[in-house]
């Protein structure tokens, strides 16, 4: 029997997801000025929509479940998602973690046999998002996100450009993290129950995905090679940096942040260590913050917040998605699950998945394909997706993302993706 907060929390994520889409209205809105202004900023802030609705939805369970039933409810949430992506974006995002990365992708790309420009950017679009095997798809998404933005997207305009880059890097970063079994949400959440380790998601994912990321990141840096060799852009950041005159970096303030990175992303389940580690590294940049730029904790927090409003209002869809799961055969469950990923979080969607029961290894191998394969379609498929998305808005016309833009931007190399995920294999 479903209850009346089931079908309400339904509602209102089912608007959450409408006003997703809808926030280049409020941005248009809110540039315009008036009495209203600050309110339609706040409603064109994707990072705050599922947040504000989840809110509402606790307003309402306060209301006919009383405050104490609604409490209960959000107790037994699991927030660690959102806050650990919160804590990998603040140290992933530190000035040291950017220069070292930024030195790795030079030094590689100058290894490809074309010219540099082509070859940098082709290696922040595929080498990056395939490193979320290693250090999680939040860090690599962050990674790639402030490469892009500082290197690519920082002239106005050409926003053409910036779609396509986008589309491609959230598909890639879905898709990315499938090589292991710890670095992906949605594998992350079957892992367990299915039996799956890190050797058979590199047998079974792994080459098809490292084959996607390769195939979209090639297309996208032939499509675009006219703009990447114009040599305005493409530059480090860290050479501009010492063209400016800053603080050239200390290889001992580098490998203390890439230890705390490595330490959080061991601890990714524990969120009282995690947490605890944050504080630790918070202290450390202010003590050397010659080296630092300001930390994103602003960005961090909203992503986090979007994350957990998220976990709110989903936790109340399963009465539905379950048994829509449960129905479908192997292959139509692939379509269907990547479809679903676009309007619900894919992890979400492989955890309900993982509670059908009686279900076989071809069937779950469609599961999480699909979810992995429809996670870059929206912000909200794919848990790391806030953060590219509040990295990268401001480089964007009226200072926000078109969804219906990223979901048209993402369609092909999540083709490209679903085509690689069907090659006969071992479940075929």
């Amino acid at each position: 029997m479903v209850s009346h907060t089931e079908v309400v929390a339904t509602v209102l994520f089912a608007i959450a997801i409408v006003h997703t889409f809808s926030v280049p209205v409020f941005a248009r809105l809110a540039n315009k000025g008036g009495a209203h202004a600050g309110l339609w900023h706040l409603l064109s802030e994707v990072e705050a929509v599922f947040g504000v609705w989840a809110c509402a939805l606790f307003v309402w369970m306060t209301l006919t479940l009383g405050l104490e039933g609604a409490v209960q409810y959000l107790e037994t949430r699991n927030f660690t998602e959102p806050a650990f992506v919160f804590v990998i974006m603040v140290v992933a995002a530190s000035r040291p973690i950017i220069e070292l990365v930024q030195r790795v992708v030079d030094m590689v790309s100058r290894w490809i046999p074309v010219r540099h420009e082509l070859s940098r950017f082709f290696v922040v679009m595929a080498l990056v998002p395939l490193s979320g095997s290693l250090i999680t798809e939040p860090a690599a998404m962050t990674l790639a996100a402030l490469l892009l933005r500082d290197a690519y997207f920082r002239r106005p305009g050409q926003d053409g450009f910036k779609y396509l880059a986008i589309g491609v890097l959230f598909v890639n970063v879905s898709i990315g993290g499938v090589l292991t079994a710890y670095a992906a949400p949605p594998v992350l959440m079957v892992a367990h129950t299915f039996g799956w380790d890190t050797a058979f998601m590199a047998t079974h994912f792994g080459w098809r995905a490292v084959s996607a990321v390769l195939i979209n990141s090639l297309v996208l840096t032939w499509i675009c090679r006219p703009f990447l060799v114009d040599g305005s852009i493409g530059k480090p950041q860290h050479e501009l940096d010492a063209g400016e005159g800053q603080r050239p970096m200390s290889v001992v303030v580098m490998l203390v942040h890439v230890l705390f990175l490595l330490a959080v992303v061991m601890a990714s389940h524990h969120m009282t260590i995690f947490l605890a580690l944050l504080v630790l590294f918070i202290g450390y940049a202010h003590a050397y913050k010659r080296y630092q730029s300001p930390l994103l904790l602003r960005e961090g927090l909203m992503v986090g917040f979007f994350l957990a409003g998220l976990v709110v209002l989903g936790g109340l869809q399963q009465w539905w998605l379950q048994e829509l799961l449960a129905g479908l055969s192997p292959y139509v469950l692939y379509a269907g699950a990547t479809l679903l990923t676009a309007v619900t979080d894919n992890a979400a969607l492989t955890y309900l998945g993982s509670l059908v029961e009686g279900t076989d290894e071809l069937w779950r191998y469609m599961l999480v394909a699909g979810a992995v394969t429809g996670g870059g379609l929206t912000v909200i498929a794919n848990a790391p997706n806030p953060a590219g998305f509040s990295l990268l808005k401001g480089c964007f016309a009226h200072g926000t993302i078109s969804p219906l833009k990223l979901l048209g931007a993402a369609s092909v190399p999540t083709l490209v993706a679903a085509i690689m995920f069907l090659l006969p294999g071992s479940f075929s």
